[in-house]
């Protein structure tokens, strides 16, 4: 395979001393350096053989160490070269507030002191490291196995001191992914520190919001949607009749959801006319036939609200990915239903047969309502006409919700999201082994989103040696 800097080149630049990915994963950051850099990473190292079989396939000019980042003797691997970058993405889901209440590992949490041990012997002329916005909060833990409270940040402010004591200019900031060409909103604590003189630079947004100035203005281009990532080729099933039915919550999320992004939105997205993994339910004409759609949770976690909007940048992805896409069908009426149902009627049941009849009702009339719903082993709640419960207006034509169809995202959608090019291979080594689709998606939500690293990486040495060499 040709490598990912020639497929995606930049203006190179000649750097002598070389580039260090640790806890290199599958890529994501190696991937942002060589765009940024228009040159390979150097070395790449980390203890997972998926994930370095993963980075070996897509990144075959760097050279790889399948081991713990601390069994690695800097100095050894380095061989006298001079080192201009070395990056760290340390495991952060024992800072994470989505971990909650639950012990952490000391051990983990410890990983980031790796990035000392280098400054200390080989002496990167740039570090950076990226990291949950709680690693700022980083601190001792107790008996118990949890964050002390009463030392938040005393672990944090020890490591950024030691890196001063070294030499380093050290600064951290949160940046988000939206805000850099990725479409997604997730946010990461991003430190750098340098050694050289040479100031610390944070990238400018290349992308907003579409409803402020800067975009209105077009000093930025509008943030990336989730609508950008999706592929409208893969069927999105009914959630009726499922041998497995959904959980109760999950239908709480895509009631909520539908009753925001479809029912009471004025602009609910529309998918593409046509598209053909879009179902086509009871032979509805085309010209009959919308499809709005919009992502929903498919855990609850720490989120419990009803999802997001299309036409936004896609939530964060995470290690097993709680994105799912929901599509409600929609038939435009014309006086009466084309199954012959006034529309002064309660909704008639849909894709149900026998004893589906109560959880069809249910959902699709109870859930659209000012509640949230019903057990669906009691008689189905009152129903009136006044709701128009299922019901949408589109540019002033009516519609009704004819189906509901989820399912949730795949691998190459979720890459697409983070930022990673389109040919990034994600679905096998360079022997041929599959990976499964599990260790896809956790290796993406552990990734680095390539455009943030990119855009660092860039600010921080190729414009900053261009300044120099101008000088």
């Amino acid at each position: 395979m040709t490598s990912l800097f020639r497929i995606h080149p930049q203006p190179a630049f000649n750097f002598d001393g070389l580039v260090i990915d640790n806890f290199a994963g599958g890529g994501g950051a190696s991937t942002g350096i060589e765009l940024g850099l228009g040159r390979p990473v150097d070395i790449a190292i980390n203890h997972d053989p998926e994930a370095v079989a993963m980075h070996d396939i897509n990144h075959p000019h760097t050279r790889h160490h399948c081991e713990s980042v601390w069994d690695i003797d800097p100095r050894a691997i380095v061989q006298g070269r001079p080192v201009d970058l070395c990056w760290f993405s340390p495991d952060c889901k024992h800072f994470s507030k989505a971990k909650g209440g639950t012990p952490v590992s000391k051990k983990i949490r410890g990983l980031a002191w790796v990035a000392i041990r280098y400054a200390a012997t080989v002496r990167p002329r740039v570090i950076m490291l990226e990291n949950v916005e709680e690693f700022v909060t980083w601190g001792p833990i107790t008996s118990d196995g949890r964050p002390c409270p009463r030392n938040k940040g005393r672990t944090f402010a020890s490591f950024t001191n030691a890196l001063r004591r070294l030499g380093y200019q050290v600064d951290w900031r949160e940046l988000r992914a939206c805000d850099y060409g990725a479409p997604t909103i997730r946010k990461r604590l991003f430190l750098t520190s340098r050694r050289d003189g040479l100031p610390l630079v944070w990238p400018q947004p290349t992308h907003g919001d579409p409803n402020s100035d800067a975009v209105k203005r077009k000093l930025l281009k509008p943030w990336r949607t989730a609508a950008e990532i999706i592929d409208w080729s893969i069927p999105c099933p009914s959630i009726f009749g499922r041998q497995r039915p959904l959980a109760e919550n999950t239908l709480r999320r895509i009631a909520r959801g539908l009753q925001r992004y479809v029912l009471d939105a004025r602009h609910p997205f529309i998918a593409p006319a046509h598209s053909a993994g879009v179902l086509n339910p009871h032979g509805t004409p085309p010209d009959q036939l919308v499809v709005a759609a919009f992502l929903a949770k498919h855990y609850g976690g720490n989120y419990n609200g009803p999802g997001v909007s299309l036409a936004e940048p896609l939530p964060t992805v995470t290690t097993v990915d709680h994105n799912a896409l929901v599509t409600s069908h929609l038939i435009k009426l014309r006086g009466t239903c084309r199954d012959g149902q006034p529309v002064t009627e309660p909704l008639h049941t849909i894709s149900a047969q026998g004893n589906h009849l109560g959880e069809v009702r249910a959902f699709l009339l109870k859930y659209y309502g000012t509640g949230d719903g019903q057990p669906l082993d009691e008689p189905l709640h009152t129903v009136t006409t006044k709701d128009r419960m299922a019901l949408v207006m589109i540019k002033g034509e009516p519609y009704q919700i004819v189906d509901i169809g989820m399912r949730m995202l795949e691998p190459h959608e979720l890459y697409a999201a983070q930022g990673f090019p389109a040919d990034y291979i994600h679905t096998h080594t360079a022997g041929g082994k599959r990976l499964s689709k599990a260790a896809q998606v956790r290796m993406c939500g552990n990734s680095v989103c390539p455009p943030v690293a990119a855009a660092l990486v860039r600010a921080n040495l190729v414009e900053q040696q261009q300044i120099e060499e101008a000088a």
